[in-house]
């Protein structure tokens, strides 16, 4: 079920070309706790970060390959929010695009990238 939703995200994670959805056409959800913020965050870095491994990016390439580790544990933290949210893979997704046009807009790959990898490491994947 939630694999249906990879294919969406990561072309929606791509590097945009400088604009972002119209506010209208973002479904607008109540905020999430920090924990499933965080996750949901750090899954759009890993599939930014994977997207640009993929590309050959150099600057992506100096961080351990995202491909697999980072699309399991995209696929597990977006179901586990899913089910503790009530959230449907609409607003999952949405919550997903949206870090990733932040992150890109604020440039703050970089700066979340060691947590994240953290996160990576406790999640055991």
């Amino acid at each position: 079920m939630i694999a249906n939703l990879l294919p969406f995200v990561f072309v929606a994670l791509q590097p945009a070309s400088g604009t972002a959805a119209p506010a209208e056409q973002v479904k607008e959800v109540a905020p999430l706790p920090a924990n499933q913020q965080g996750a949901i965050r750090c899954s759009a870095a890993f599939a930014l970060i994977a997207e640009r491994q993929r590309l050959g990016d150099e600057a992506a390439l100096q961080y351990p390959p995202l491909g697999e580790r980072g699309r399991e544990f995209f696929v597990r933290a977006s179901a586990q929010v899913m089910d503790e949210s009530k959230l449907d893979r609409e607003a999952i997704a949405a919550q997903l695009n949206a870090q990733a046009v932040s992150i890109v807009e604020e440039g703050s790959l970089e700066q979340i990238m060691p947590p994240c990898l953290m996160l990576l490491e406790a999640s055991g994947i």
